[in-house]
């Protein structure tokens, strides 16, 4: 089975396919890698083949995914809309769909994940990271929005509801050790131990029977995941506030400053959301 695409380098070794996301140094969520991840996705559902699980990384050691691309929200969101059926046009409900997908999948992560970013690796069904390279955050509320693609949904039966409120409403960059404390993400590892203790853990799950394994996750998804009406919610949400004159002038404001460029408003942004001057 081939596994081929433009913005995810992948290697299938012992019934992991490691899918390394390559879309530029910012990997912004945007119309090619939403598409890429459309096909993969919709592969794993069709016919996995010999693959038991997916680790998710990025050939970026500064990016994750800092965010969706910006400009071009209407173009990505229809790219996800071929994941789903009418009424499913978001990268929420396509998000949705991989939290479900028959096969365990692991997001490894080093540099920020923020934003859209930071709902990928939510979607995948644990998270590892960098103790000393990962930040994750939802910046969004400081923009005038809120996470439209499951970051509200994950992070509040995650972290609780009062630091849910804190970190979507806060909008600030959480480093990894302060994600493992609240429960974001699953570890924070050694930088230098991340591959390895990712890669042990992902080929001893492939190798136990995969029925089981499916099953298992099928029974944990019915009792913690959202809703696909909220999901469907928050995204109309988002897309209705990002519309506003507002939110328009505090991303054109950004925008101005270097947003979706490599560059001290991308590195710093859960700062930078803070510094708006009318």
């Amino acid at each position: 089975m081939a596994f081929d695409y433009s913005t995810i380098r992948t290697r299938l070794e012992g019934g992991v396919l490691f899918a390394t996301l390559d879309a530029g140094p910012l990997n912004l969520i945007g119309v090619d890698l939403v598409r890429d991840l459309v096909f993969l996705v919709d592969t794993l559902y069709a016919d996995p083949g010999d693959v038991r699980v997916v680790v998710i990384d990025s050939a970026s050691p500064d990016y994750f995914s800092a965010h969706v691309d910006l400009t071009a929200v209407p173009q990505y969101t229809a790219e996800a809309a071929k994941a789903g059926g009418p009424g499913d046009a978001s990268l929420g409900m396509f998000l949705h769909k991989l939290a479900r997908v028959p096969v365990i999948t692991v997001a490894k992560v080093r540099g920020r994940a923020r934003g859209g970013g930071n709902e990928l690796a939510l979607a995948c069904d644990m998270i590892f990271a960098s103790r000393e390279n990962a930040i994750f955050g939802q910046f969004e509320s400081g923009t005038g929005a809120l996470p439209g693609a499951g970051g509200l949904q994950h992070l509040t039966r995650r972290l609780g509801r009062t630091r849910a409120i804190e970190a979507i409403t806060g909008a600030d960059d959480f480093h990894a050790d302060l994600a493992e404390r609240y429960g974001w993400i699953n570890r924070a590892l050694p930088d230098a131990e991340l591959d390895a203790f990712v890669e042990h853990l992902a080929k001893r799950i492939a190798g136990f029977p995969p029925e089981g394994v499916k099953a298992a996750k099928r029974a944990i998804n019915g009792l913690t995941l959202a809703e696909p009406a909220h999901v469907r919610s928050d995204a109309a949400t988002f897309q209705a506030l990002i519309g506003l004159p507002e939110s328009r002038e505090r991303l054109d404001y950004l925008a101005g400053r270097g947003l979706q460029k490599p560059g001290e408003v991308e590195r710093d942004l859960g700062q930078a959301v803070t510094e708006f001057r009318p």
